[in-house]
């Protein structure tokens, strides 16, 4: 297969199997009207229910389609991630293989995403067809949440159908849940303006069973904590580490500062007071903290230096555009 191609679509696979056949003809049917030419990468995550078998009988008969068998259930996120580091296209697309995401809405969000020159487009399930208790209220909180602690508004950070720039996504690297924070860390490379969403279609699950349950919810609100960590504090931990323990050494110093007045001035025992424990614990625990911080810079500083990844993107160099 060349590897040069317009579109690739990247699709995770755990125990699908009575959906991957209507799941590929879909996306060939969709794609055969389109002047793209393009790849279907279907990662199959330990799946235990035949889903593996059927994906290399198809994978010999259809030259568009390529298969990514992962040695174990790694979950979600790793799967989507071995597609991207696998693919050729120049803009890529992810969605569920479960047929809820309509792979007829593939031309929707790749012409939005090459005709207003965006970098990431994401579905936005506006008519969801799952339980609202279960799925759609943890959802809708959720999407609050990351909204307001990344500054990245959107209706749906959990729907898979997006259309990417492999260009720029090439610049992120995945981990944990973090597929659906992916707006997020692509607006650590871009200005929030180059990342839209556009409504797309969702249909009730007719076959196979849901991997999603109310315990993803907790999963999520922990990695989102990590999220906003690496999206404000990842190439300068010093900030967020020295701010914490200037403000506790302030406050011990402070409280300190009282008992010793207390005892100088109006000869005061101050021996068997607990606010002297206080302010002596605040002390100590912000002195560390700022000590963090200073080897928080030092590893930062270390990792940049012995990786390949920048602490910036840049998009055009004049030299290879004369």
């Amino acid at each position: 297969m060349t590897q040069n191609l317009d579109i690739s679509i990247i699709s995770p696979i755990y125990n699908e199997v009575e959906n991957i056949d209507p799941f590929i003809k879909s996306v060939e049917e969709t794609m055969s009207a389109q002047n793209w030419s393009w790849e279907l990468i279907l990662i199959d995550d330990g799946s235990n229910d035949g889903s593996l078998e059927k994906l290399k009988s198809i994978s010999k008969e259809k030259t568009n389609i390529r298969v990514l068998a992962l040695s174990k259930n790694f979950g979600q996120t790793p799967a989507i991630q071995a597609g991207f580091d696998n693919a050729y296209g120049k803009f890529y697309v992810t969605l569920d293989s479960d047929l809820q995401n309509d792979p007829k809405d593939i031309p929707l969000i790749i012409n939005k995403l090459i005709n207003e020159d965006l970098d990431l487009v994401v579905g936005w399930r506006k008519q969801r067809k799952d339980n609202f208790f279960m799925r759609n209220l943890p959802s809708m909180i959720a999407n609050n949440l990351i909204g307001m602690i990344t500054k990245v508004k959107l209706n749906d950070y959990g729907c898979s159908l997006k259309a990417y720039n492999s260009e720029i996504l090439k610049e992120v690297k995945l981990f944990g849940e973090m597929h659906r924070f992916i707006p997020a860390w692509m607006a650590t490379k871009i200005p929030p303006h180059k990342i839209d969403e556009v409504e797309v279609r969702h249909h009730p699950r007719i076959a196979g069973e849901s991997k999603y349950g109310i315990s993803r919810t907790f999963r999520v609100f922990l990695d989102l904590i990590s999220v906003y960590f690496f999206m404000r504090f990842f190439s300068r931990p010093g900030h967020f580490f020295g701010l914490i323990g200037l403000v506790l050494s302030f406050l011990g110093l402070l409280i300190l500062g009282y008992l010793v007045s207390l005892k100088l001035f109006y000869g005061l025992d101050i021996g068997d007071r607990p606010l002297l424990i206080a302010g002596t614990i605040l002390l100590v625990v912000g002195v560390q903290f700022i000590s963090l911080g200073v080897i928080g810079e030092i590893l930062s500083r270390t990792y940049y230096a012995s990786s390949k990844e920048k602490s910036y993107f840049i998009r055009w160099d004049s030299t290879n555009n004369k």
